[in-house]
């Protein structure tokens, strides 16, 4: 599994990057989580304020940061 965190460096981004790699160690999920910081590449998915969550390529929320039970909801729908 890869999870995306889309966001240019911000508070709300740098959060959010945090809880997700927190929510995969704690519960041992198999997922590399990577943060994209390039704007041409965040431009790909269409979102036009980040932080975005994408998993296995599909965007599951943007611009407001999920909570911890959303983001765990989210990657188990991707299992």
């Amino acid at each position: 599994m890869i999870i995306k965190v889309l966001g240019s460096g911000c508070r709300r981004c740098e959060k959010l990057f945090k809880k997700v790699t927190e929510i995969v160690v704690e519960n041992k999920f198999t997922a590399e989580v990577i943060k994209v910081d390039d704007i041409k590449e965040i431009a790909k998915y269409g979102i036009l304020m980040t932080p975005a969550l994408v998993i296995n390529e599909k965007m599951k929320c943007s611009i407001n940061v999920p909570t911890d039970k959303q983001i765990l909801k989210y990657i188990s729908e991707e299992l």
